[in-house]
């Protein structure tokens, strides 16, 4: 199933305003605090292959986000032209989908392991800071609709929500990120043009209202195609679900967000 618009749009998110620097040159400003989570907004709740946020000032002059000219050779591109941003994992130049003087948009490499990692923002060869996270295993968490709402795609492409709510025994896909390696894997920064479940599939449950899902129940879990970093689970909804299901997602020792809940009735 195809990405839906709106999901897109909040994976580019427009940052606030920002003040000139009056013709100084000033270094990228950020903290460890400031890493996090694109889906959740969750401060270091990073894995491998997991879309992220950086928060700071003094990112970049100016805002970019990716074109579909810059994706050469099936991989997102590592600085956005006319930019002259980057950012380095571990010294591993990062895949790069927005830029803006608050705000990078960015893939943590694939190839990293769970672990220490040091990220530094360069900018025209103007280093910030050297700041250190810890990369989980899976860091899984929902992409949202609005606040408190995940987003969930009907099985004919249309988004639930509040007044168009799925119903149970209904097709739907949510997107999340952070659910790790995947098979076949991909390339650091490739676009995956074709499915490919997680790795850790057998350890994968969805929780509704903190009961288990039947897994015969959750159809897929892996790679969106034509999106780097974004997984989809195609679920059927149970018949016993309630109205407005709290979700969860858990994968191994690591679980989403609470306080999420699927529109349905």
């Amino acid at each position: 199933m195809q990405v839906s618009q709106c999901l897109l749009a909040m994976l580019l998110l427009v940052p606030l305003g920002w003040a000139e620097d009056n013709g100084v040159s000033l270094a990228p400003s950020y903290s460890a605090a400031s890493v996090v989570n694109a889906a959740s907004n969750e401060w270091g709740a990073l894995a491998p292959n997991t879309i992220a946020t950086l928060y700071g000032s003094n990112l970049s002059w100016s805002t970019r986000s990716v074109t579909p000219e810059e994706i050469r050779n099936g991989r997102l591109p590592t600085v956005l032209a006319g930019t002259g941003v980057r950012i380095f994992l571990n010294n591993i130049p990062a895949h790069v989908y927005y830029v803006s003087p608050a705000q990078i948009n960015f893939l943590v490499p694939n190839d990293l392991l769970p672990g220490p990692v040091g990220i530094r923002v360069v900018r025209d060869g103007l280093a910030g800071p050297e700041v250190n996270l810890r990369l989980r295993e899976a860091a899984p968490a929902l992409f949202l609709l609005a606040a408190g709402t995940a987003v969930m795609v009907r099985d004919d492409g249309t988004v639930a929500s509040a007044a168009s709510p799925a119903k149970p025994g209904g097709i739907v896909v949510l997107y999340a990120t952070g659910l790790g390696a995947t098979i076949p894997s991909f390339a650091r920064g490739e676009v995956p043009r074709v499915a490919a479940e997680i790795r850790r599939r057998a350890e994968f449950q969805v929780l509704l209202d903190h009961a288990a899902v039947a897994d015969a129940d959750i159809l897929y879990v892996g790679v969106a195609p034509g999106f780097a970093g974004l997984y989809q689970i195609n679920l059927r909804l149970p018949d016993w679900v309630g109205s407005n299901p709290e979700v969860e997602l858990l994968l191994g020792g690591e679980i989403s967000p609470p306080g999420i809940r699927l529109p349905v009735d």
